[in-house]
């Protein structure tokens, strides 16, 4: 079968593509910018992945979408933005019906939330509304409403994953007394599949959730058993949705306008009740929720995170199309320029060089870096709460603390990072590993481009810092040796 994958670079649509290409089926994945769709090279070589570059908010730009596709899984989704992120989600959902009506599409697969509430929040609302559009298409539609999703990498789970490993004592709002049914990420994926081409969920609405009904609370508390953590909580009334946006948003990895979503649509209860999914698609394991946890720790520590939240453009600079980004300007910038010698073996460095940021961090004058985050923080930006999908791997679009990764050619030994903190004016970050005359030379560029008289403020502004942590970085970079526990720290 034909499938066109809207959303194939999101978070559920990198997880399925190759699920779906196991099953032998061709999978058109549509994107906005094919250089940001990173996928295993194995499944592009199977000549079963195409690709559309196509903007569901330009009708114009959907023209180019293969008439002979046979079903289309519909994953785009917004957690809000600028503007009115309800009008903006309806206008994408209809210029998608408007295009694949003209296909030979025989169903559409919706992945939506739990809406049964009466009196929903925006977010939740706008989901109700993007179902009816597409259950209106004249196509028929599959709509599978989610809860919690469980999953390496997954914006609720790493949300709680911050909520419990930082705060040993959380003072948290009632909302964390709403009950919520969550469900593991590989029971979406069985079932986003499973409901593929069965014409008894041809214009059905189900519910799909785990077998455990669980408050807020009661997930975060089970989280913690999990982590071997002891953690305390203290609901208090007086949390306004403002101020719980705000607690969430500095203590977790989410942006302010996500935490506001998510907060909004915390006061619904989302449990299953549509049901009827087992009928048409029989699991052999629905997922309990501690399990769930369990296997996503397993993934994260096996560095199989293959898709984080993250790794969408959540940036401060939202109008940019960061992969244009990729040629560094020469002219009207300032640079810091860095070339060290080394004797070391230079996959070593190139190694260094690949686990920079996150649980790592930035090898020198570390806490200068996390000073730097939370000033960008305070003003909006995204600062360091996102780290790295994983420890050791960098593919071009990945997050990386408060940089996006453009390019990362490991055999080539050079990394390029663009600066998503807010900033008057453009960033870049490069490494490069180099041989001159026989001799191993790391080569750390940082490249500023100024905006307006306030752009050069600022770099002047920072330049006595830079005097002594990108030396020191470049030199740490390259000297740093990862210790290997003996087997008594191992037993320990």
């Amino acid at each position: 079968m034909k499938i066109l994958l809207t959303g194939a670079n999101g978070y559920i649509g990198v997880r399925l593509l190759p699920v779906l290409v196991r099953s032998g089926h061709t999978v058109v994945c549509m994107v906005r910018d094919r250089r940001r769709m990173n996928i295993d090279q194995s499944l592009v070589e199977s000549g079963c992945v195409e690709f559309c570059e196509a903007d569901l908010l330009k009708p114009e730009t959907l023209t180019d979408l293969p008439n002979d596709i046979e079903a289309a899984y519909y994953l785009v989704h917004s957690m809000g933005g600028r503007g009115n992120f309800e009008e903006m989600e309806q206008q994408a959902t209809n210029n998608f019906v408007n295009q694949v009506s003209k296909t030979q599409c025989q169903q559409i697969i919706y992945l939506s939330g739990i809406v049964n509430d009466d009196n929903l929040s925006k977010h939740l609302r706008s989901r109700k509304n993007v179902e009816d559009v597409l259950l209106n298409s004249g196509v028929p539609t599959t709509v599978l409403r989610a809860a919690i999703i469980i999953g390496s990498g997954g914006a609720s789970f790493e949300i709680i994953r911050d909520l419990v490993e930082k705060l040993p004592l959380m003072v948290a709002p009632k909302w964390v007394s709403t009950k919520c049914q969550p469900i593991a990420l590989r029971n979406v994926l069985q079932y986003l599949e499973g409901v593929l081409g069965k014409e008894a969920a041809y214009q059905r609405i189900f519910d799909i959730g785990g077998p455990d009904v669980l408050t807020y609370e009661q997930m975060l508390m089970q989280f913690a058993k999990v982590r071997g953590l002891t953690r305390h909580i203290i609901m208090v009334p007086v949390l306004t949705p403002r101020l719980s946006s705000l607690w969430l948003y500095f203590v977790t990895s989410t942006s302010f306008k996500l935490a506001r979503s998510l907060v909004d649509s915390m006061k619904n209860e989302v449990v299953v009740k549509k049901r009827g999914i087992e009928n048409v698609v029989q699991l052999e394991h629905l997922i309990p929720y501690e399990e769930a946890v369990q296997r996503a720790f397993q993934r994260i520590a096996q560095r199989e995170v293959v898709s984080s939240w993250k790794d969408s453009l959540n940036s401060s600079k939202v109008d940019i199309n960061l992969l244009d980004h990729v040629k560094v300007p020469e002219h009207g910038v300032f640079r810091d320029v860095r070339k060290v010698p080394f004797s070391k073996p230079k996959e070593q460095v190139i190694e260094n060089i690949w686990s920079i940021g996150g649980e790592r961090g930035w090898y020198y004058l570390g806490f200068l870096w996390e000073i730097r985050g939370i000033l960008d923080q305070m003003i909006g930006g995204v600062g360091l709460r996102r780290g790295r999908r994983s420890n050791s791997e960098l593919v071009p679009g990945d997050a990386l603390d408060f940089w996006r990764v453009l390019v990362a050619d490991k055999k080539k030994g050079r990394l390029l990072l663009y600066a998503e903190m807010k900033l008057p004016g453009d960033a870049w970050l490069e490494f490069k590993v180099i041989e001159e005359n026989g001799q191993n030379y790391l080569l750390q560029t940082a490249t500023y481009r100024p905006q307006g008289v306030a752009g050069r403020l600022y770099w002047w502004s920072v330049w006595p810092f830079h005097g002594f942590v990108f030396p020191g970085m470049a030199k740490r970079v390259i000297r740093f040796e990862e210790k290997i526990p003996d087997v008594g720290e191992v037993a320990a």
